[in-house]
């Protein structure tokens, strides 16, 4: 099963296209098999070719850029970051080069902010920024050479990632920040990248740490590092948007967004989020790890068997234990996506495009249940709560895309938003990453067990009351879930983040216990073409095709791939 996982299915597509093969996001969600793919996949033909240098010069702020800055504070060390295992036998002037190959080919890491009331992203052209003063070498063995343990490891690396941090400098364009934690010739070191989050998201991560790893090894080897073309570039995409926020169709959608911001909840926790109090270094946080065996059902089993993503699994498992936790029906949440979706701009190819493409957008999400308990148990309240929540999700205009338009991008229907009041509450799932254990042989992966890395600056205004921030580890041991709670200090206690953590883990073991029942999952209007069925018709049918196989022979019973059209009429189909 392919689908269920919207940043995996990017990485798919990319690989797709680098072997001239043509097919979207959507083909992937709606044909979830190598075989259902084979029937629509077509040659590459469709993607528009930038001409050398496009993406150099000025970039107009995309919306998250514009949501970033309005949080009001200097944003310079706001940035996103990773840990990865590096060869034994690395070499600075390498390490080096190999990290200038990657500022020459991806434009966004050589950006700066400019300043003024109308800023902009500059990016500049290849070989402006060198790579030379981003690079700090540390040594990070004890007297004698000898290896540090743990704690001094992970207090190096919370110094030294706290400094790379402060040197972030968005006027001077200085974005990233390398640091290569040397543990000597005979033992793989670490390499700290840390980047702003202006200009780089969950999927730059997934191709910027194989083109580093591909930079390096030619340049070892003694050859010119060749890499993959970029694709659409991050300017023509921001310039597009700018474009497309004035169109009607997206201008219409202003008042569907303004109602949904309407249906606030009540105050979360003691008092309301203050600018002032509310900062990163009052935060609390926490990180929580679900059991392998259950990650790996929430992550495959559960969402084949709804015809579901990944998110609505989460979402809905955290819209139960919320409501749970609150004694309330309904949630109001930010929600973020990874904002490429291609089909806004004709031709565009963001599969190799570094940049902050992410899209947040508010979302109202009910369970309608009358018996929370039965989901809890894993009962068949669950399954139809699924299916409500996917539906909801599923009747979001155009994945949330438009919000940022007519919120940020659009003087004449932003003027609607003012007096609303943001959601206190930000879901974001990162979708899976390739980890490794220090020491195990798998350069240039993630590595687990490194968790003092510094967060966003001390200073920096909290966005929400509370975020959940989950991602899921693909490691040696097997795939493991790992949720981040943030919260504001002074509005919630650490109880009362935990009571509702252990909810919603306890939701998704329940979505997982009735997804072994062989009657679980099903079809929701979503899924099929009839612009009219219920989810009532739908389930009638499913009850009345399963009553007929029953009775059928199994010699007669049709095979999973039999070719079935439906007819044609509405309501002969129906029939």
């Amino acid at each position: 099963d392919l689908g269920g996982d919207s940043i995996m299915s990017i990485q798919l597509v990319g690989r797709a296209r680098r072997a001239g093969l043509e097919l979207s996001v959507r083909d992937i969600f709606e044909h979830r098999t190598v075989a259902a793919l084979a029937d629509v996949v077509t040659e590459v033909a469709g993607t528009v070719a930038e001409e050398p240098g496009a993406g150099i010069g000025e970039v107009p702020l995309t919306p998250i850029a514009h949501w970033l800055l309005r949080r009001g504070a200097d944003v310079d060390g706001f940035n996103m970051s990773v840990v990865l295992q590096t060869p034994a036998a690395l070499r600075l002037d390498t390490l080096t080069r190999s990290l200038q190959t990657l500022l020459d080919h991806h434009d966004a890491l050589r950006a700066r902010l400019t300043s003024g009331p109308e800023r902009r992203l500059e990016t500049g052209a290849p070989g402006t920024v060198d790579a030379a003063p981003l690079v700090r070498h540390v040594r990070a063995t004890g007297q004698g050479g000898r290896h540090l343990d743990e704690p001094a490891l992970n207090a190096l690396v919370r110094a030294e990632s706290e400094s790379a941090r402060d040197r972030l400098d968005l006027d001077r364009g200085t974005v990233v920040q390398a640091v290569w934690f040397d543990r000597g010739t005979d033992t793989p070191g670490l390499l700290l990248l840390l980047v702003h989050h202006l200009v780089v998201d969950g999927v730059s991560w997934r191709i910027l740490v194989p083109d580093l790893a591909e930079a390096h090894e030619a340049i070892a080897a003694g050859r010119t590092p060749e890499l993959q073309p970029t694709g659409t570039s991050l300017r023509r995409w921001a310039q597009r948007l700018t474009e497309e926020a004035a169109e009607p169709a997206w201008v219409a959608d202003a008042a569907w967004w303004q109602e949904t911001l309407r249906k606030a909840d009540r105050g979360l926790g003691r008092r309301a989020l203050d600018p002032a109090r509310d900062t990163t270094a009052a935060a609390g946080h926490i990180s929580l790890t679900l059991p392998v065996g259950v990650t790996e059902a929430v992550l495959t089993r559960v969402p084949a068997a709804f015809n579901a993503e990944v998110n609505d699994v989460l979402l809905t498992a955290f819209t139960l234990a919320w409501e749970q936790w609150r004694g309330e029906t309904g949630l109001l949440l930010d929600l973020e996506g990874h904002g490429r979706e291609e089909h806004l701009v004709r031709g565009a190819d963001l599969s190799r495009t570094v940049g902050w493409f992410t899209n947040l957008y508010p979302v109202r999400l009910e369970t309608g249940a009358t018996d929370l308990a039965d989901a809890f148990a894993g009962g068949r309240s669950a399954g139809d709560i699924l299916k409500r929540i996917k539906e909801q999700l599923r009747a979001v205009p155009d994945k949330g895309m438009g919000y940022g338009l007519v919120r940020h991008l659009n003087p004449a229907t932003a003027e609607g938003f003012e007096g609303l009041r943001d959601p206190q509450v930000a879901f974001n799932y990162l979708g899976r990453f390739a980890t490794t254990a220090a020491g195990q042989d798998a350069d240039w992966t993630p590595l687990i067990g490194i968790d003092s890395v510094a967060g966003d600056p001390p200073h920096l205004p909290l966005a929400h009351a509370l975020e959940l921030t989950a991602r899921t580890h693909d490691g040696p041991q097997g795939s493991q879930f790992v949720a981040s709670w943030t919260w504001a200090g002074g509005i919630l206690d650490e109880d009362e983040v935990r009571e509702l953590a252990d909810l919603w883990f306890r939701a998704l073991e329940a979505l997982v216990a009735h997804a072994e029942n062989p009657e679980s999952g099903g079809l929701t209007p979503s899924d099929v073409s009839l612009s009219s069925i219920t989810q009532d018709e739908i389930e009638a049918f499913e009850d009345e095709l399963g009553d007929l196989f029953d009775d059928m022979p199994d010699d007669e019973e049709p095979a999973a791939n039999d070719d079935v059209h439906a007819p044609e009429d509405e309501e002969e189909a129906r029939k």
